[in-house]
């Protein structure tokens, strides 16, 4: 099974819905009573709780995770989805759970190469993808 999610406060709550109908164990913000958390204490509660974070804002978070590489610090996992409608967010999401590699769908993984701490980055053509290394 894929990482245990917690989807921020900018997620539809369809989503979470959606996920689980998948067969995923997901979270939360509402659920969590952590509405109005920066984006930083957010991650840091996610993994209080071991769950990678499922979040369309990529900016925030992707800096958040190039400032826990450089403290060293660790997190669960962070997955960025292009802000669609819920039924294309749990599309993108069932595309990593299932690894097709015959999906339009690009996958970006970011991760550091001391450990497991990861950002994965899911877009809908290969020219959306910035500039990292790439695994599929």
């Amino acid at each position: 099974m894929f990482a245990k999610l917690y989807t921020d406060e900018d997620m539809s709550a369809l989503v979470a819905r959606l996920l689980r109908s998948r067969g995923l164990d997901v979270t939360t913000v509402p659920e969590q009573a952590t509405l109005e958390k920066t984006d930083s204490e957010q991650l840091e509660f996610a993994t209080s709780l071991g769950r990678c974070l499922l979040t369309h804002n990529r900016v925030d978070f992707e800096r958040l995770h190039i400032q826990y590489m450089e403290q060293n610090k660790e997190h669960s996992g962070i997955v960025i989805v292009p802000q669609k409608n819920a039924y294309e967010v749990a599309r993108r999401i069932g595309i990593l759970v299932t690894h097709r590699s015959r999906s339009k769908a690009s996958v970006k993984i970011l991760k550091s190469p001391r450990d497991s701490r990861m950002v994965i980055l899911v877009y809908e053509q290969e020219t959306e993808l910035p500039n990292y290394h790439r695994k599929n």
